[in-house]
């Protein structure tokens, strides 16, 4: 609601997963409790379809903002996430936010992943999120950035 308040033309997209990920409207996405067989790619992939489909890069500005529980499937998904990332997702990106919440659930590894492959990475900013109520704090370390 704040972005939106402030700059015009603002378009928000909602992307929901387990093993599959679909766009959804706003009301599915807050009120969706997705659980098992998560697989990270298939959101970064869909992100990446939505955006050839409805975005030249050049001429929008590409936020995307990603919360999660930092579990993930396997190994092998996690490392098709990085590379996804790397060698696709960031360049575009103006920022790339990624927001950990604990659970009891979720193992919190995406998180340390995400830390060890890209140390300082520009256009990547994560915050780890240890309850509801940190939720706008983290959403205001991303927006601090300023990018």
């Amino acid at each position: 609601a704040w972005i939106r308040s402030q700059y015009e033309g603002v378009d928000v997209k909602y992307i929901i997963h387990d093993a599959v990920a679909r766009e959804v409207d706003r009301e599915t996405f807050f009120h969706t409790r997705e659980s098992g067989g998560t697989i990270i790619s298939s959101a970064y992939k869909l992100l990446l379809k939505i955006i050839e489909e409805g975005y030249n890069v050049n001429e929008w500005n590409i936020y995307p903002f990603q919360f999660s529980d930092g579990d993930n499937w396997s190994g092998n998904d996690t490392e098709e996430c990085l590379n996804l990332l790397d060698k696709q997702i960031l360049p575009i990106s103006n920022l790339f936010c990624y927001g950990q919440v604990e659970s009891e659930y979720g193992s919190g590894q995406f998180l340390k992943d995400l830390e060890e492959k890209f140390p300082s990475h520009e256009t990547l900013i994560t915050s780890k999120i240890p309850n509801r109520e940190a939720i706008i704090d983290s959403i205001k370390t991303f927006l601090g950035k300023g990018k």
